[in-house]
This record gives C-alpha cells, sequence and structure tokens, in this order.
C-alpha cells in the first residue's frame, strides 16, 4: 500500500478549483488500486488543500497518472494551484484512544 500526498496551494478561483479537484478525484476514486481519498483544507489558510490517497501500489497510481485522461484534468489545474506531489509508504502507524 502507497499513499499519495500533494499540498495544493490555490493562485487562482477557488470555486473553480474544487470543480476540477472533484473532477480529478471522481476519475481517480474509479481507477483500479484506488483503496481511499480525503481531501484537507487548511484551517488558516484557505487556499491551501491536501489532498491524500491511498492507493494497493505505487504502479496502480503510476498508471492513473499517465493516463490521457487525467492529463488533461491536470491541464485544467494548472493555471488555478501549485501542486507539491509525492507517494509516500507507511513507515509507521497507530491509533489513539477513543
Amino acid at each position: 500500500m502507497v499513499t499519495f500526498v500533494n499540498k495544493l496551494t490555490v493562485h487562482g478561483d477557488v470555486d473553480a478549483f474544487l470543480a476540477v479537484k472533484d473532477r480529478l478525484t471522481a476519475y481517480m476514486s474509479a481507477q483500479p488500486g484506488h483503496l481511499s481519498n480525503q481531501t484537507l483544507r487548511h484551517v488558516g489558510e484557505r487556499n491551501v488543500f491536501i489532498e491524500v490517497a491511498v492507493w494497493q501500489d505505487a504502479d496502480s497510481h503510476r498508471r492513473a497518472a499517465r493516463s490521457e485522461e487525467f492529463q488533461a484534468l491536470i491541464r485544467q489545474l494548472v493555471p488555478l494551484a501549485a501542486p507539491e506531489p509525492g507517494l509516500y509508504e507507511t513507515v509507521e502507524e497507530s491509533a489513539g484512544a477513543r
């Protein structure tokens, strides 16, 4: 299992960004190997978002990200936000008391 983490700093219209991000999320969520997705918004900086997506393996993510449909969606995102993507593997995991 790998986790894709992408910090997105929006420098364009936030509503336009969210619309494109929703289309990207819908596309990626339907791809083989995609397990889950979460979008976080910075509390103090309303134009900063974190996308977290869990994938079965790195190859599944790479195949989805290389597709023409994904690339077309990314081209719509570029004028709206600056991405800082990365693929991570879990080193340690714990659950807190509830």
